[in-house]
C-alpha cells in the first residue's frame, strides 16, 4: 500500500501497477489466441501483429522487425521456455525506446542536395542570452546548448566595448551583461557539428566601426579556418545545398552602415500580433522571476548618437566573410518581396510586419521563399523571451523562424517538434506544395481533408521514478489527464482531453481521438499531461510535440519532456497512431 499523511491521519492507496491496460491485453489476446495458445505470442503471430497493427510493409521489413522484437525479448529474458513472447514481454517491448513513435534509427532521409531555400532551418534568436531580453546575462553556454540540440542558425549582436577598442556580444541598449566575442566564436567551432554535419549559419547584427570590423574578420578567420565557407562571388544565382555546405560555417549579415542608417530591424517590430487560436491554452509558467513590460523604461536606454552615426566605410576583409547577404528593406512589400532571377539573398522581418504581409502579400511571400531566405524574429516587446507561433512562418515557406531557446513554452515546443524530423539534423525539407510555381498554396483557403489521424492514448508511466511522492499532491497520488491535439494550418488546429484518472501514478486512459487533416505535411502532434487540481492551477507533468508525417503507425512508445525541453528520464506514454 502507498500511504500519505494528512495531519494526524494516514491515507492508504493501492500500490501502482504497471500491468498492461485492458486494451493492450485485448490486442495481445487477439494475436496470441490465434496461435491456439493465448499465453504467448509465437513468431507467426508476431509477424501478423507487425504487419496488421504496426504497419510494417514488405516481407523483409516484417522479418527485420520481428528479429528486433525477439532479440529485445531474449536480452531481457521475456521469452517463454517453449518459445513465444509473454504478455509482460510484449508490453515491455511496446514501451521501449526501440518502439518509439519516430523511428530511432531512421536518421537523415530527406534529399539534402537542394538549395538552402528548400528547407526549414532550426533558427535561434539572441543565441547568447541566458534569460530575459533586458537584464539577463550573456554567455557562450546557451550557444553550446543550442548547437548540441541541433540548432543551425546562431545569432550574435556585436557592439563596441566601453573603450571602443574591442568587440562584445550583448543585447544592445539594455542592461544585459556582455560576453567576449572570442568565447562565442570558439564555442561555435567546438559544438557546431556535434549533433549535425550540416552547415551552421552565423547571423551577425553588428554596430561596429571599420576598425572593429577588421578585428572581427581576423578573429573569425583565425578561429574557423577551413571550416569557414567563403562565397566565390557577391551575387549568387542560387544557394548551395546543405550537402554542398556539409561541415561549413557561413556568415550572414549586412554592412553596419545599413544598420546605423536605418532603425535596427529589431526595432521595426510593432506591438500586437495575430490572436492565438483559443485551442492553445494558457502558456505554462516557468515559476521564475520575470521582467514586466513596465520595466522597459527603467532598463532600455536609447543611444541617439548611435542612431545618428553613419559609417564612412566598410572594412573589405569583413565584407569578404559574408556568404549570405542580408537585403536592406525598402519598407515597401511590393519591392521587398520582388524576386531577382539573377541573385538570391536573405531578408529579415519582425513578426508584426510579417503578419501584416501575410494578409496582403501571402502568395508573394511563398514565391519569394522559393528562391530566397526569409527570417522572422520575435517582436521586441517579448522582453521575457517568449516566442512567436512558428507555424505562422512555416505556412508561407519562411525558412528561419527565429526562436528564443531560453524562452520555454508551447511555441518553442512546436519548434523543437518540427526539428525532430529528418533525424534531428536541423534541416527539414519543405513540402512540395510550397515550392510549386504553377499554383501558389494558400493556407487560409478552405482545404479538403487529405487524411485522418486516429490517436489512442492507452496509459502512462514513469512519474513515480522521476518525481517525489508529494510533488503533485501532498495528500494522495496524482490525478493525471492528457491533452492531445494538432498544430498546423488553422483548419487542422485543435486540442482535446482525456478524462482525469484519480489517485494513480500509472494512469490508464484507453481514450481514442480522431483528427481530420487537410495539410498533414505541416501538422505537428501536440501531447501534454497535467495533474488536475481543484483548488489551484493544474500541475504540468510533461509534453512532447511530434511531426505527424514522420509518425510510425501502430502502438508506439512516446517519451515526454519537461517544460524546458529536456527529456524526462522515465516518463512515457503508450499510444497508437492510425492513418486513414
Amino acid at each position: 500500500m502507498t500511504t500519505y499523511r494528512v495531519c494526524c491521519f494516514l491515507r492508504r492507496f493501492r500500490p501502482a501497477s504497471n500491468e498492461p491496460s485492458e486494451a493492450i491485453g485485448d490486442v495481445f489476446e487477439a494475436y496470441a489466441g490465434a496461435d491456439g495458445g493465448g499465453s504467448a505470442l509465437g513468431e507467426e503471430a508476431l509477424r501478423r501483429f507487425l504487419r496488421e497493427v504496426q504497419g510494417e510493409a514488405g516481407d523483409d521489413d516484417v522479418e527485420a522487425a520481428a528479429r528486433e522484437v525477439l532479440a529485445f525479448a531474449a536480452e531481457h529474458r521475456l521469452l517463454k521456455k517453449g518459445g513465444g513472447l509473454t504478455v509482460e514481454g510484449f508490453h515491455r517491448w511496446l514501451c521501449s525506446d526501440a518502439n518509439a513513435a519516430l523511428h530511432p534509427r531512421r536518421g537523415v532521409h530527406h534529399d539534402m542536395g537542394l538549395p538552402l531555400s528548400h528547407y526549414f532551418i532550426y533558427t535561434g534568436h539572441n543565441s547568447y542570452l541566458t534569460g530575459n531580453q533586458l537584464s539577463s546575462g550573456c554567455s557562450e553556454a546557451p550557444i553550446a546548448k543550442a548547437l548540441r540540440d541541433g540548432v543551425r542558425v546562431i545569432e550574435l549582436d556585436l557592439w563596441p566595448n566601453a573603450a571602443k577598442d574591442d568587440v562584445e556580444v550583448l543585447h544592445g541598449r539594455t542592461w544585459t551583461s556582455p560576453v567576449d566575442l572570442m568565447k562565442c566564436l570558439e564555442t561555435v567551432k567546438e559544438h557546431a557539428f556535434v549533433s549535425s554535419p550540416y552547415p551552421v549559419i552565423l547571423t551577425l547584427e553588428d554596430h561596429l566601426t571599420p576598425h572593429l570590423q577588421a578585428k572581427v574578420a581576423k578573429m573569425v578567420k583565425e578561429t574557423f579556418g577551413d571550416l569557414l565557407h567563403l562565397s566565390e562571388s557577391e551575387a549568387m544565382p542560387v544557394f548551395p545545398s546543405p550537402e554542398d555546405l556539409r561541415g561549413k560555417i557561413i556568415i550572414s549579415t549586412k554592412p553596419p552602415k545599413e544598420y546605423l542608417e536605418t532603425k535596427s530591424s529589431k526595432e521595426e517590430a510593432q506591438n500586437g500580433s495575430a490572436e492565438e487560436e483559443s485551442v492553445w491554452g494558457d502558456e505554462i509558467p516557468d515559476n521564475k522571476a520575470q521582467v514586466s513590460e513596465k520595466d522597459t523604461e527603467r532598463y532600455v536606454e536609447e543611444d541617439e548618437e548611435m542612431e545618428k552615426k553613419v559609417q564612412q566605410g566598410v572594412n573589405g576583409e569583413y565584407k569578404s566573410l559574408i556568404s549570405i547577404s542580408l537585403t536592406r528593406r525598402k519598407h515597401d512589400m511590393d519591392q521587398d518581396l520582388k524576386v531577382d532571377p539573377e541573385k538570391v539573398s536573405r531578408m529579415s522581418l519582425g513578426e508584426a510586419a510579417y503578419e501584416k504581409a501575410t494578409i496582403t502579400h501571402g502568395s508573394e511571400i511563398i514565391k519569394f521563399t522559393q528562391r530566397n531566405l526569409l527570417r522572422i524574429f520575435p517582436k521586441t516587446t517579448r522582453i521575457t523571451s517568449s516566442n512567436y507561433n512558428p507555424l505562422m512562418g512555416w505556412r508561407y515557406g519562411a525558412q528561419m523562424v527565429a526562436a528564443n531557446m531560453q524562452g520555454h513554452g508551447r511555441k518553442l515546443w512546436l519548434t523543437q517538434g518540427m526539428f525532430r524530423a529528418n533525424g534531428g539534423c536541423g534541416y527539414v525539407k519543405k513540402p512540395d506544395f510550397l515550392m510549386n510555381t504553377d499554383k501558389m498554396f494558400d493556407p487560409r483557403s478552405k482545404l479538403p481533408v487529405k487524411t485522418r489521424l486516429k490517436v489512442t492514448v492507452y496509459m502512462g508511466d514513469g512519474w513515480r521514478f522521476d518525481f517525489r511522492k508529494t510533488h503533485f499532491d501532498k495528500c494522495s497520488p496524482p490525478d493525471f489527464y492528457a491533452r492531445v491535439g494538432i498544430a498546423g494550418v488553422v483548419a487542422d488546429t485543435m486540442m482535446k482531453e482525456t478524462k482525469v484518472i484519480m489517485d494513480n501514478w500509472i494512469p490508464t486512459w484507453d481514450h481514442e481521438f480522431e483528427f481530420p487533416l487537410s495539410v498533414p505535411e505541416l501538422a505537428l502532434l501536440r501531447v501534454e499531461v497535467h495533474e488536475s487540481d481543484n483548488h489551484q492551477k493544474d500541475d504540468f507533468a510533461g509534453q512532447t510535440c511530434l511531426p505527424v508525417w514522420e509518425l510510425r503507425s501502430g502502438i508506439r512508445s512516446v517519451r515526454l519532456y519537461a517544460r524546458d525541453g529536456e527529456v524526462l528520464r522515465s516518463v512515457k506514454l503508450l499510444m497508437r497512431f492510425e492513418f486513414s
